[in-house]
């Protein structure tokens, strides 16, 4: 059966509003195709000089702009589903249910299903890799960055200087991180693109809140349909000849408890009542609260610390999928 996407965009881009666009009635595979060509288009519009927002004086965060109250873009989503979290735990077999975890696994369901959004950490969780080790191994730095990655993702480190001293080791110039996407595409975690698409038809809006770099996040945003202001991520800063300048301090991911901050910030912004955080490590389980639940993903890494404060932990998006896709609210 045909179903109707009712796609109502929030934000905009430079030269492109996405606002009153009708709902349309088409076949599936034709319905994504028409959301990735919609969102493709408006990227194509940004102003590829990005290097000018960068700028300490004239830097502007885009998570900050569009200040348009979510009240007067979104339907009603806050009534009570008629689906407890019992109920959803139920609906899947015993043997499904044997093998989860997590400390309130009925809760997590109920609060994914009812979510007003789902913020995805990106490395090691909406891909396959730390896109910071990606990019050190190109430039040569892979196993001193490899270590710093690992203090910052077990928590024994504060993330803020774990970033610093990462990026004081690689000084990536712009030519560096182009050079690596373009050798080395990041590759998404088996299930990811069909979970995020079963969010986008629940009418559940998607964050990415990352400790990586935006210049490497946008690409996979843009894969995802995921428009630029629903990242959070750092910034690197260049000179005028594209030589690594530093990174921006202000981004709230650049430092320790910056995912709960992130999260606060988009709950507070957009009026969310149940935001989800789903990540592999230490400062995503963080993110709780002010996330409403933390849904701890295994699927590319194991992280024993992460994996006793989840409240529900995976190793792998099918699960999650299903409480979407038969339970989510819009569904």
């Amino acid at each position: 059966m045909l179903k109707a996407l009712s796609f109502t965009a929030k934000h905009s881009y430079s030269g492109i509003a996405f606002t009153n666009v009708k709902a349309c009635t088409i076949p599936a595979a034709e319905r994504i195709l028409s959301v990735r060509n919609l969102v493709t288009t408006a990227y194509n519009t940004v102003d590829d000089n990005d290097s000018k927002r960068y700028h300490h004086h004239h830097h502007h965060h885009p998570w900050k702009l569009h200040q348009t109250s979510l009240s007067s873009v979104r339907s009603s989503s806050s009534s009570s589903l008629s689906s407890s979290g019992s109920d959803i735990l139920a609906s899947f077999s015993a043997q499904s249910r044997n093998q989860f975890e997590g400390q309130n696994i009925a809760g997590a369901m109920e609060a994914l299903a009812r979510a007003d959004a789902v913020c995805f950490d990106v490395d090691s969780t909406v891909i396959t890799e730390e896109g910071i080790d990606v990019l050190a191994a190109s430039l040569g730095k892979g196993a001193e960055v490899s270590a710093w990655t690992l203090k910052a993702m077990e928590g024994n480190t504060k993330f803020e200087d774990a970033l610093a001293a990462r990026l004081a080791i690689m000084k990536p110039s712009r030519d560096s991180v182009d050079r690596c996407l373009s050798d080395h595409p990041l590759q998404f975690s088996p299930g990811v693109e069909t979970l995020i698409e079963s969010l986008r038809r629940a009418d559940i809006d998607v964050w990415l809140v990352s400790g990586g770099f935006r210049s490497m996040i946008e690409p996979i945003a843009k894969q995802l349909c995921i428009e630029k202001t629903n990242i959070i991520a750092n910034t690197i800063l260049y000179d005028a000849d594209g030589e690594y300048a530093g990174f921006d301090r202000e981004e709230l991911t650049s430092a320790d408890m910056g995912k709960p901050k992130a999260v606060q910030a988009v709950k507070e912004k957009y009026g969310y009542e149940t935001v989800i955080m789903v990540g592999d490590g230490a400062t995503d389980a963080q993110a709780k609260p002010p996330a409403d639940a933390f849904i701890g993903f295994g699927g590319v890494s194991v992280r024993e610390s992460v994996r006793e404060k989840a409240c529900w932990y995976v190793k792998d998006f099918e699960a999650m999928n299903d409480v979407v896709s038969k339970f989510g609210k819009s569904t």
